[in-house]
């Protein structure tokens, strides 16, 4: 594949890129970008490059092409269309940042056929005007992305820079602070960062009452929670474990002592994907999200009001990019991993004496991955105990009892205990080491 030079641009345009960057403009042959980063370019007449002291002095003289919408979809097309040109891509800002340069790449372009030349980032010239150490400071986009994608970042005391997607966004912002219980909150409009009309404008998203300003736009908050929010609500805090309540749920739900035990066993780790069989109220598959923003998961549940309900649950503890799929297991799971990719781990919360379903989670895991299933009922228990003599790994019985008012007194109240077996494949330990010919080829 021809090289392919991705050039950043900031909002001073022609001016504020460097001789580099200049040189490979006037070279270029095809320039692709969006309409308001084309428009940056100077004109240049053929002649004028060849008479020119410099090269890119005077200009650009390549064919301008507009990114269509949708993006994405178009990039191997154009690619292909202008293979063997010189061709320069306009990128907003630092290319590799929640720019074209991750999107090249996602569509097939090796790293080695990309020349990047940066320009700060949004991000970067923010901090530099805030004052804000960039590596303290939490990034959330919406660009392309729902708002609720910001609900997961608010916390007291934090400072929060939000990519905006237009010129609506701070006013959506705002109404989200206020809803979520940080209406006290300051908030900042940078728009034009870098550029001549750079400016700043800022109020409280209590009363938020500023117009639309300029589509090209980031916002810093600098989160305050609402007084008049009770000291004892819930929190959604970072570890797992979130309180039962701020779930949506008709009953099918892990409950939060054997969901943070569950997903310990899990392991998350960056970048990692979990399947969730029998999603319930999506209670471990959102819990998985949340402990790292690189995390994805798929939410496979058979009833359509409960996958609905996973959705809204989803949304609204920060985490909408949850995958939800609609069927019953396994035959929803056909296709998934061609989809989505091998799962890492794979947690089995419901429909384990159905037929095939341990075993297509069992073989869609790849070599260290995760498996986990819990159950309250002796039926399931006895399966996961065969299951536990051919591949090992760990069986548990964990109980949980709560206080309650017994008369004027206080006594125990045991919920149904819960029996979970994980194991990571390949792994030989215990009585998988020696169960197999116990079992005699496994669970029918």
């Amino acid at each position: 594949m021809s090289a392919i030079t991705v050039v950043g641009v900031g909002a001073d345009g022609w001016p504020g890129l460097s001789a580099v960057a200049r040189e490979a403009l006037a070279a270029a042959e095809v320039v692709l970008g969006g309409a308001r980063q084309l428009a940056l370019l100077p004109e240049q007449s053929a002649e004028a490059a060849r008479t020119a002291g410099a090269a890119g002095t005077a200009g650009v003289t390549a064919e301008r092409v507009p990114w269509p919408s949708p993006l994405r979809p178009s990039v191997p097309g154009l690619l292909e269309r202008f293979a063997g040109r010189r061709l320069v891509v306009l990128a907003s800002g630092d290319p590799m940042f929640h720019g074209i340069g991750r999107t090249l790449l996602e569509c097939g372009v090796p790293a080695e056929s990309l020349r990047v030349l940066p320009y700060p980032s949004s991000v970067s010239l923010a901090c530099a005007r805030l004052g804000w150490p960039v590596e303290e400071t939490e990034v959330v986009t919406l660009v392309g992305r729902p708002v609720e994608s910001l609900y997961a970042a608010l916390y007291p005391g934090r400072r929060l820079l939000v990519l905006s997607a237009d010129a609506s966004t701070p006013a959506r912002v705002a109404r989200v602070l206020v809803e979520r219980g940080f209406g006290p909150s300051r908030v900042r409009v940078l728009e034009q960062l870098g550029g001549a009309a750079e400016a700043v404008r800022e109020g409280v998203a209590a009363g938020w009452s500023l117009p639309p300003g300029d589509p090209l736009n980031v916002l810093a908050v600098d989160c305050v929670r609402d007084p008049a929010v009770a000291a004892d609500a819930p929190r959604q805090q970072l570890v797992p474990g979130l309180r039962d309540e701020l779930f949506e749920s008709d009953g099918q739900l892990t409950k939060r002592h054997v969901r943070a035990a569950t997903l310990a066993a899990l392991a998350p780790a960056p970048g990692e994907l979990l399947w969730d069989v029998g999603g319930g109220s999506g209670s471990i598959g959102i819990e998985w999200l949340r402990a790292h923003r690189s995390c994805r998961a798929a939410s496979v549940e058979r009833d359509p009001v409960r996958a609905e309900r996973i959705v809204r649950n989803a949304a609204a503890l920060g985490v909408p990019r949850l995958r939800v799929v609609t069927g019953a297991a396994p035959g929803a799971l056909a296709g998934l991993a061609a989809e989505l990719g091998r799962p890492d781990a794979v947690f089995v919360g419901g429909g384990l004496t159905v037929p095939g379903v341990l075993e297509a989670c069992w073989s869609a895991l790849g070599p260290g991955g995760r498996l986990v299933a819990n159950t309250v009922t002796l039926e399931s228990e006895a399966l996961l105990t065969q299951w536990y003599r051919r591949h090992g790994g760990e069986l548990v019985k964990l109980s949980v009892a709560h206080a309650v008012p017994v008369g004027g007194f206080t006594g125990w109240r045991q919920a149904m205990p819960v029996t979970q077996w994980s194991v990571v494949k390949g792994e030989v330990s215990g009585a998988g080491a020696t169960g197999a010919d116990e079992v005699g080829g496994g669970a029918k």
